[in-house]
């Protein structure tokens, strides 16, 4: 590196050397990467310099930072999700202003082929250390934001050191000679222009994608096709054509579904450049007597709209019940999701999805697109991104791990730093994670590596990482703040269950306690069933018995069986939340355990405070919840049966076993579905189809036509004679002699 350069001269070598990468980059319909480092002053005339290189000045360019020229088109890391579908030919990503994995994922996906995507950063050893501003987005109380670690960062500048496509500058020494071996090779070139004016498709796999779309509108019902891609490939391009296109053949409602209807932007954008004449607004398109209509993904399955096809675009980033309900309600319905994505992740979408299909579909078609459409393939900025952020991360080999077992396993906590550059296990640890929740990002892998409240740990066989957890510690306010929490004026960042437990079940004093939370936990595919998961949550709350931890808890979505797996390992649950979340679909669990003595009485209170108002809440917030799991949320750890008079337990036998009507005798019938259906015994003595007319019914508070309709019985009738059979068992098992006599006196049917 020559240290002594004018600032004219080194300007000037940048200039030849992004020239050089763009007329390579053209040449090969490829896009490039070039990292200029060095203070904020010179990075910002680097990046102008750059700019301006022959052949790079072209006027399309979107810069993401807080200190743009003002002539230029520039956004926030927090606006990046919006480009994506949008095209531009340079971008220029500014590292002062924030370092934001998911918004650096995001822009890389808008260069289009001949592009330059400029990194501007610190000096790259300097790097870890800057006082990032995404830091305080990762801190949480009580650490500061220099309490972040630069792991991450460090991985990522090691990795553009050493990725020989990515063309690195710092100041203030000489570039690269634009003829070394950084820039030479011999690239393949690709002579494809784009479409011609024939054609209104951009690749083969574009056209067959659109002509499977039409094949689900328009022949046999419940045939759905999946298109999947990574970024780049047309796929939403693909979904518009054909929305389109059956508007222009007469079909009238085309409903589009996605995580946001900005996801679903570029569909929208396609499809209105095909409709001449048509009228666009936010969201939706008129064309003649039809029309093109985003509706959210719980909208549409509360609702249930008619739809000649419905369309469900980044599918991976909605959870797999939501999809599923789809699914069974659409005949017609196609979806669409990108592989390694930047809004959530459909590296498991096959995982949770595809048995869905498999049950559901008559028959259905994967469709592939694999050739690019902005870039030409092997592109080198995609396998910088892929590499840099983990989206090709994958677990290990499942046939690999067939014969693993809890006791061939090791659990570890694994030393962040170590991790940091040990690409095996990171990749392996979050594959995992990405497999285990739509949701993951690569902002996630941040996170996980600097979090200044975060613990790692791994399930190992045979050195292959089979099971992993997410640990975050939170709670030890003091007095002024836990009271601040409970009366909600303070929303401390990162400590989910102290607050749960002050604001929404009214313990004050919750926030001062420690405890840890679970937040992620994830076990192998292939692997999943055999007690690993199970395992590796009990060694880590045995690490954490008697080290300053009151409880153990966590927060999720709930579902009967990660209710149950929470349960073998001691958690209870103390919370359930009232609405759906709006791309979860589900309610949220919390769940805790108590580690010290101080923790188990924080548990019992949030436990009583609980099972007290749950039947209120079932006849009101939680009227729609899902009967199989509101059966699990109704089990108490002493339970005890309600006392009935000798009054009611008549009531209750001339509704069982006579004709009384329901509504006469709703009090003693609550009081009794209520005491024996929290225990496990009284849920036993019914069969599932009772157990859930009585949940409905009686706790739910359903009526008797809204009962019939979700149980798929033929009338009202039925739903009452369903609980005439429920409350002879109850009254028969809990009445004792007394009860059962007067029922064998009754002119109804026998006990």
């Amino acid at each position: 590196m020559i240290t002594g350069d004018a600032p004219e001269t080194s300007l000037a070598a940048i200039r030849r050397v992004a020239a050089e990468l763009s007329a390579r980059a053209r040449g090969n319909r490829h896009r490039r990467a070039l990292c200029l480092a060095g203070s904020p002053a010179w990075t910002l005339a680097a990046a102008r310099a750059a700019l301006e290189a022959p052949g790079t000045g072209r006027s399309d360019v979107l810069w993401i930072s807080d200190r743009a020229p003002a002539d230029q088109h520039a956004i926030r890391c927090s606006e990046a999700q919006g480009v994506l579908g949008s095209e531009v030919d340079h971008a220029v990503f500014d590292a002062y202003s924030g370092f934001d994995p998911d918004a650096f994922g995001a822009v890389s996906g808008t260069l289009r082929a001949g592009g330059l995507l400029v990194l501007l950063t610190p000096a790259l050893e300097d790097w870890p250390g800057y006082e990032d501003p995404e830091k305080a987005r990762i801190t949480v109380h009580p650490h500061p934001p220099e309490a972040v670690t630069g792991r991450y960062i460090g991985r990522f500048a090691h990795i553009l050191m050493q990725d020989s496509d990515c063309v690195v500058v710092e100041e203030p020494g000489e570039p690269p000679d634009p003829g070394n071996s950084q820039l030479r090779g011999d690239l393949p070139r690709f002579d494809q222009t784009g479409p011609g004016p024939e054609t209104i498709y951009r690749t083969d796999d574009q056209r067959i994608a659109v002509e499977s779309v039409l094949k689900v509108a328009t022949g046999h019902r419940r045939r759905p096709a999946v298109l999947t891609s990574d970024r780049g490939r047309g796929k939403s391009a693909a979904l518009g054509i054909a929305a389109a296109l059956l508007l222009e053949r007469g079909k009238h409602r085309i409903v589009v579904t996605g995580p946001s209807m900005s996801t679903t932007a570029p569909l929208f954008r396609h499809a209105a450049g095909m409709l001449s004449g048509s009228t666009v607004r936010r969201g939706r398109i008129l064309h003649g007597a039809g029309e093109i209509r985003f509706i959210a993904p719980d909208a549409l399955v509360s609702g249930h709209p008619p739809a000649d096809l419905v369309l469900v675009d980044e599918a991976a980033a909605i959870p797999a019940p939501m999809l599923e309900t789809l699914l069974a309600r659409y005949a017609r319905i196609a979806f669409a999701t990108t592989v390694h994505g930047y809004e959530g992740t459909g590296m498991g979408f096959s995982v949770r999805f595809h048995d869905a299909l498999n049950r559901r579909a008559n028959r259905w078609r994967s469709i592939e697109l694999k050739t690019p459409v902005r870039w030409a393939d092997n592109d080198p900025l995609e396998r910088l991104v892929f590499r840099a952020l983990l989206l090709d991360a994958d677990p290990a080999a499942g046939a690999a791990l067939a014969s693993t077992t809890p006791g061939a396993c090791t659990v570890e906590r694994l030393d962040r730093a170590a991790l940091a550059n040990d690409e095996r296990s990171l990749s392996e640890l979050f594959g995992l994670l990405v497999l285990a929740h739509y949701q993951t990002r690569p902002a996630d892998l941040r996170h996980l590596l600097d979090g200044p409240n975060l613990s790692v740990y791994v399930s190992r066989h045979r050195g292959h990482v089979v099971a992993t957890a997410l640990v975050a510690t939170e709670g030890g306010f003091n007095a002024e703040a836990a009271s601040a929490i409970y009366e909600n004026r303070r929303r401390p960042h990162g400590h989910l269950l102290p607050e749960t437990l002050a604001v929404h079940l009214g313990i004050e004093e919750a926030p001062l306690q420690r405890g840890i939370r679970v937040m992620r936990i994830a076990v192998h595919p292939a692997l999943q069933g055999r007690g690993i998961g199970t395992q590796l949550l009990n060694d880590i709350v045995r690490e954490h018995t008697g080290k300053g931890s009151d409880w153990v808890g966590a927060s999720f979505g709930a579902t009967t069986r990660l209710l149950r797996f929470w349960e073998r390992s001691g958690l209870s649950p103390v919370r359930i939340g009232f609405r759906r979340g709006t791309t979860s679909g589900s309610h949220s669990a919390v769940v805790i355990r108590g580690l010290t003595a101080e923790g188990c009485r924080l548990v019992t209170e949030a436990r009583v405070r609980f099972v007290r108002d749950l039947p209120e809440w079932l006849s009101d917030p939680l009227k729609h919840l899902e009967p199989e799991l509101t059966a699990s949320l109704l089990i108490r750890d002493t339970p005890l049966l309600s006392d009935l008079d000798a009054g009611q337990w008549r009531d209750i036998v001339s509704f069982a076993f006579s004709r009384r009507g329901y509504e006469v005798n709703l009090g003693p019938i609550r009081a009794l579905t209520g005491a024996a259906l929290s225990h496990r015994e009284g849920q036993n003595l019914l069969d599932a189809p009772l157990l859930h007319t009585c949940i409905l019914r009686v706790l739910q508070r359903r009526n008797a036509l809204e009962t019939a309709t979700f149980l798929g019985l033929a009338g009202t009738a039925a739903v009452t004679e369903r609980l005439r059979h429920a409350m002879r068992i109850l009254a028969c098992h809990y009445g004792g002699d007394t009860v059962r006599d007067a029922a064998a006196r009754s002119p109804g049917q026998d006990p």
